[in-house]
């Protein structure tokens, strides 16, 4: 057997790792509580089910223009309007099976053998999987707790001028794992940077809309030299659907088309009529989700506070917490990934690995708070009592 290189060199997922060892141990009668996966515990509001209902009984089962049906793609637009003040075109939209899809579609259609990325330290885990899959190579740049994990301009100037090979910049706003945003000035000073040196900014914006205190940014309202990555998944409890799109330039959009008629034929007809009532009609489920969440955020800070962890900058998007537990750590050499296994095997609570996230990360864990704030208050204490019998 000869499994391909790209295939072979690809790296686990760790969070899923760690979930499904969770799960064996469920299956096995132990109670665990998981605080280790990124998905909202709430259901699909029901206005979207029954939109995707009508389109099934309305006869919507076949393929869909490759691009998407456009109701959806102009409902898109409308909510990039309203929630950012931009003009977005229709035609610019391509929708996908998640954003994952959109993902592997965008950086095949952009990247060369040989281009390079600029990425965080820490980011979301598969980044560099996409990214190295389409032949390009990650470029990390660090970003550290103390400036609440976001880049420095700076840090990606002098990254850029020791590799001329770097082709664009990933930026992730409200970020996973940190939940932190990056500020306006910030993006700001990054799009002018990349309209200097002539390079590309992609977006992901997956959290958008989950973010308490605070108000998010779309690339979009600082430059047009961008590409933005989105979905349904988090925002409206739509993880199954398997829906999400990439905004994208004019003059990508003929590559992408093709791409996505050869690779994906289209996304699911149903869910795209889904993902219409979503944008128009889940305002008020939406809210109730946020208020939620932020109640939970709020409690497992506090609870997190109450051990001596030191969290220098309260996140304020998305449903995580990355928590610094180095000295926790170093019973294990300083891994991560050990860490947490022992607090599954000995709390049972399902968190993840630091590690998962880049090397800046090393040693720490993070927790989400897509979970009832029952299971929180219950992980928590299961969580307190681990930390107090080992520091």
């Amino acid at each position: 057997m000869s499994i391909s290189k790209r295939c072979n060199d690809m790296t686990p997922f760790l969070v899923m790792e760690i979930l499904e060892t969770a799960q064996a141990m469920e299956r096995a009668g132990e109670s665990v509580i998981h605080l280790e996966i990124g998905e909202p515990d709430f259901d699909t509001p029901e206005c979207i089910r029954k939109a995707s209902c009508r389109a099934l009984e309305n006869g919507h089962t076949h393929y869909t223009h490759s691009l998407g049906i456009i109701e959806l793609r102009e409902a898109i637009t409308e909510d990039y309007k309203k929630n950012y003040g931009v003009e977005v075109d229709p035609v610019n939209i391509v929708v996908t099976q998640g954003t994952s899809p959109a993902m592997l579609a965008l950086f095949s259609a952009l990247f060369n053998p040989g281009d390079k990325v600029i990425t965080s330290d820490p980011c979301y885990a598969c980044y560099d999987n996409f990214i190295t899959f389409a032949g390009a190579e990650p470029v990390k740049v660090t970003v550290s707790e103390e400036d609440s994990f976001q880049y420095r301009v700076a840090a990606i100037r002098e990254t850029l001028d020791a590799n001329p090979e770097v082709k664009a910049i990933l930026i992730n706003s409200p970020a996973n794992p940190t939940g932190t945003l990056l500020s306006p000035e910030r993006m700001q000073a990054i799009a002018d940077l990349a309209e200097e040196k002539g390079i590309w900014i992609i977006s992901d914006e997956i959290y958008h809309g989950l973010v308490y205190g605070e108000q998010e940014h779309s690339i979009l309202e600082f430059t047009d030299r961008a590409f933005v990555l989105n979905g349904f998944s988090k925002l409206y409890a739509m993880t199954g659907w398997r829906l999400g799109y990439i905004i994208a330039p004019p003059e990508f959009m003929r590559t992408l088309q093709i791409m996505c008629q050869n690779f994906f034929i289209s996304a699911n007809a149903m869910a795209q009529w889904g993902g219409v009532a979503a944008l128009r009609e889940a305002g008020n489920d939406v809210a109730r989700m946020k208020e939620t969440y932020n109640e939970r955020r709020i409690y497992i800070l506090d609870r997190l506070k109450g051990m001596g962890f030191n969290i220098k900058h309260d996140p304020t998007g998305a449903f995580y917490v990355l928590v610094n537990m180095r000295p926790l750590a170093e019973r294990f050499g300083g891994s991560s990934l050990k860490l947490a296994y022992d607090i599954l095997e000995k709390a049972k609570i399902g968190v993840t690995p630091g590690i998962d996230f880049g090397e800046g990360a090393e040693g720490y864990i993070r927790l989400s708070y897509a979970n009832s704030i029952e299971n929180i208050r219950e992980g928590m204490d299961r969580l307190e009592a681990y930390v107090r019998e080992r520091m």
